[in-house]
C-alpha cells in the first residue's frame, strides 16, 4: 500500500469513525493480569538465585502466555504481520514475549542498582545533558519499547549522577506489580511518580521541571478521560498512519510540553538480548521558543506528534521484538 493511500485512509477513518468513549483509554481501565504470589516468587528468585538462574523461568512463562491468552496472541499476531510481514509466525510471537519477560525480570536488577550485570550503550544524550547542566527540565517521551528503567545506566555512564526522572502515569492500572517493585527497589532507584488525572498533577509537574528534573511518559496509547476534562490532561486523539494502518495517538503529552514550554526528547531503552541494552535519545520538539499564535502552536504540536509516530514506527521495524503493546492498538476488535 502506498504511503499516500494510507494517509487518505487515515483521514477517512478519522472523519467517519471517531473513537467512542469506551475505546478511548481502554488499556487504562483493563484489569492487570498478575498474580501476587507468582510475582513475589519471581522477585524472590531474582534476588536470591541471581539473574542467570531466574532466566530459566522465562521460556515456560513466555510459552504459557503465547498458548493460553488468545486475545493477547491475536494482538501480537496483527502487530508482527505489520512490523515484519505475513511470514511472521509462532516463533516470532514467542521471541516477542520472551523479550518482554526478560525486560520485566531485569527491572528488578535495575531497581536494585545492579547496573554491573548489563552492557548498556547510550546514544544521543548530549543535548539532554546540556539542558540539565543549565538547570532546565525536559520531557522524555517513550513508548512500550524495551525498558524505560535502563535510563538508570545514564547516571553511571554520563556526568549526570544527580539525574532525576519522574514518571507521568496512571498508577491505578498496575498497582500490584508497581507495589512489589517499589518494595524491592533501593531508595535512590525508586522512581518518582507524578500521577496523572489528579487535581494537583499540573502543579507537581511544573515544580518538578522547574527544579531541573526530567518528566518521562509513555505516549503510544490513547489517554482516558471525558470531554469535561481540560485539554492539557486529555488532549486530542489523532489518527495517523502507523505500520501501514491508521492508528490513534494522543497529543496530550505534547500539549503538556507546549503549555510548560519545554523541550521534548524521544527515549527508548532497546533490549538487545542477553544482558545488552541500547539507550537512545532523539530530539522531537522545542516548545521553549515563542509562537505567534494558536495556529502556529497547533502546527508545532501536530508536527511533534508526527515525528514521534515516525520514530516509533522506525524502531518497530528495526527492532520488532521490542514493542510490548499487547492491546487492541488498531481497534480492530471494536470494529
Amino acid at each position: 500500500m502506498k504511503h499516500t493511500d494510507v494517509e487518505a485512509r487515515a483521514v477517512n477513518e478519522a472523519a467517519r469513525a471517531p473513537q467512542s468513549s469506551h475505546d478511548k483509554g481502554e488499556w487504562a481501565r483493563a484489569p492487570e493480569r498478575s498474580n501476587m504470589l507468582a510475582l513475589r516468587f519471581i522477585c524472590l528468585m531474582a534476588l536470591v538465585c541471581g539473574r542467570h538462574v531466574t532466566r530459566l523461568l522465562l521460556p515456560p512463562i513466555s510459552l504459557y502466555f503465547l498458548l493460553f491468552l488468545p486475545a493477547q496472541r491475536r494482538h501480537i499476531k496483527r502487530y508482527l504481520f505489520r512490523a515484519i510481514g505475513p511470514h511472521a509466525g509462532w516463533v516470532d510471537g514467542y521471541r516477542l514475549l520472551h523479550a518482554f519477560a526478560s525486560t520485566v525480570l531485569d527491572r528488578v536488577y535495575f531497581l536494585r542498582g545492579r547496573m554491573d550485570l548489563f552492557k548498556v550503550s547510550i546514544q544521543g544524550n548530549v543535548p539532554i545533558d546540556n539542558e540539565l547542566t543549565q538547570g532546565r527540565g525536559a520531557f522524555l517521551l517513550g513508548a512500550h519499547v524495551g525498558s524505560f528503567e535502563a535510563l538508570g545506566a545514564c547516571k553511571q555512564q554520563t556526568h549526570q549522577h544527580d539525574l532525576r526522572v519522574a514518571m507521568l502515569m496512571y498508577p491505578d492500572n498496575a498497582q500490584r506489580i508497581t507495589a512489589i517493585l517499589n518494595a524491592i527497589a533501593l531508595p535512590e532507584q525508586r522512581p518518582h511518580v507524578i500521577a496523572l488525572g489528579r487535581p494537583h498533577s499540573m502543579l507537581a509537574l511544573r515544580d518538578w521541571l522547574d527544579g531541573g528534573g526530567l518528566a518521562g511518559m509513555l505516549a503510544d496509547r490513547t489517554l482516558p478521560g471525558g470531554e469535561d476534562q481540560p485539554a492539557h490532561q486529555r488532549g486530542n486523539n489523532i489518527v495517523l498512519p502507523f505500520l501501514g494502518q491508521p492508528a490513534c495517538f494522543n497529543d496530550g503529552p505534547f500539549r503538556l510540553a507546549a503549555l510548560l514550554r519545554r523541550k521534548v526528547f524521544f527515549m527508548a531503552g532497546l533490549y538487545g538480548g542477553g544482558a545488552r541494552y541500547d539507550v537512545q535519545f532523539d530530539p522531537l520538539a522545542d516548545f521553549g521558543e515563542p509562537v505567534s499564535g494558536v495556529a502556529e502552536r497547533e502546527q508545532r504540536i501536530r508536527a511533534a506528534l508526527e515525528a514521534y509516530v515516525a520514530r516509533l514506527e522506525a524502531l518497530c521495524r528495526a527492532h520488532p521484538y521490542n514493542w510490548f503493546n499487547f492491546h487492541d492498538f488498531w481497534l480492530e476488535d471494536a470494529a
